[in-house]
């Protein structure tokens, strides 16, 4: 079990880091590419938008790598179970409020997380 949290933990950073590096670095380049052209100069207004929200992916990701180095198991779990409920939430809300694809791609590896945390 534990080797599958690990795994699963693992998914949710790299998806975090992922979009860390799409939404601050390769806005403009990458991101129509990856979530779908927009008309006019809409990645290129957005640009510092996309990076403070691609900032935050990344406050994710290094609070569940962190957590690996933390030897107190409760800790541990407490810290997990939060950051990765914000992820659940976030996927929740840009579900409810820009796409159905952001619950599948962040909601759901974070839920299926939380509930290997609680067996």
């Amino acid at each position: 079990m534990e080797l599958l949290r690990n795994i699963l933990i693992g998914i949710v950073i790299i998806e975090h880091l992922y979009f860390f590096y799409l939404e601050s670095f390769a806005w403009t380049t990458r991101g129509p590419e990856v979530f779908g052209r927009r008309e006019g100069d809409y990645y290129n207004v957005t640009k510092s938008i996309a990076s403070n929200q691609g900032l935050y992916n990344s406050f994710l990701a290094a609070g569940l790598i962190w957590e690996f180095f933390v030897e107190e198991h409760p800790w541990k779990l407490y810290i997990w179970i939060f950051l990765l409920s914000c992820v659940l939430v976030a996927g929740i809300w840009g579900t409810l409020t820009v796409s159905r694809k952001i619950f599948v791609v962040q909601g759901i590896p974070a839920l299926l997380t939380l509930i290997v945390l609680h067996l």
